[in-house]
């Protein structure tokens, strides 16, 4: 495993280089549900319009994406389960096509493993599970077997279980503690299963509390006892709308986040988040160079 963080962190043949700053990993969904951008890539018949789907892969490798995030199911709350071959048939055509012209990393937002294989064999070179290996068991080995890269995830449930708050309330329990115990057990799960290399990411959003998001943001740092890059995708996440207007009134939807994301992914970098995983690439490579910028001259 990759406990240095000045060498190349290891995603099949290609790396990040962690040691040259934060990387920015673009979300590309393919789905009608998605919470923020549900249905933008849909062609005239209702499915997936492939060409409309490179040309936002192809923009936000222009912006700064150092990863394209392919993701084929909605996990916001509530969101229904897809089917395996319906989410390979979202995401393995676009990423065989993208990988034929661009040499970034390419991610596969999936906690399945059929879907995992599918795409990992169509040129995929991460694989971004929300549970933190904990939904399928077979999901190791095939990280395993292709040599890939992971993403270990927190969240207490299944997203169309999902609702505020993971058991911890006001007063009660410690969220930090909890999200750190959950991911350094699926650390010592890939470590146990060959993976060659895990990321952790708090899950901002899943199943968390208003008050619990902002305390993990605030001690974000606390995650790198796990030895391990953090990714923090806070990106137009609801507990951000719901701090931005005054108390008691409708928290903002999600095309009126983009002030309060770009705060938040500037306190994460300044928190010590190694990727962060946005909406909006250039938006957020701007928060990347502002904090570097800072660092250099403090230094």
């Amino acid at each position: 495993m990759n406990d240095d963080a000045t060498t190349p962190f290891r995603c099949r043949s290609r790396t990040l280089d962690f040691s040259l700053g934060a990387k920015v990993m673009g979300i590309l969904n393919t789905t009608p549900d998605s919470f923020h951008d549900g249905g933008t890539l849909a062609s005239s018949s209702g499915g997936l319009d492939l060409e409309r789907a490179l040309e936002r892969a192809r923009r936000m490798l222009r912006e700064g994406a150092d990863i394209l995030d392919i993701g084929g199911e909605s996990t916001r709350p509530g969101a229904e389960t897809v089917g395996t071959p319906e989410e390979i048939r979202r995401t393995a055509p676009l990423i065989r096509l993208l990988r034929r012209e661009t040499d970034a990393v390419i991610s596969i937002d999936t906690y399945k493993a059929e879907v995992a294989e599918a795409a990992l064999e169509a040129g995929a070179d991460l694989v971004n599970d929300i549970s933190g290996f904990s939904f399928d068991g077979a999901m190791a080995g095939v990280c395993r077997r292709y040599g890939a890269a992971a993403v270990l995830m927190h969240t207490a449930v299944r997203p169309a279980e999902m609702q505020w708050s993971t058991g911890t309330t006001e007063g009660e329990g410690d969220i930090v503690r909890s999200v750190r115990e959950f991911l350094a057990e699926a650390v010592r799960r890939a470590e146990d299963a060959g993976v060659p290399d895990t990321i952790v990411d708090p899950g901002f959003g899943f199943g968390k509390s208003v008050r619990e998001n902002f305390e993990l943001l605030r001690r974000l740092g606390e995650l790198r006892a796990a030895g391990r890059p953090i990714l923090a995708g806070l990106s137009r996440k609801s507990f951000l709308g719901k701090v931005s207007v005054p108390e008691g009134e409708a928290a903002l939807p999600t095309g009126e986040r983009l002030p309060a994301t770009i705060s938040a992914e500037t306190l994460a970098l300044v928190q010590g988040a190694d990727i962060i995983r946005a909406h909006d690439v250039r938006e957020a490579r701007a928060c990347v160079m502002v904090v570097r910028a800072m660092r250099e001259g403090a230094g």
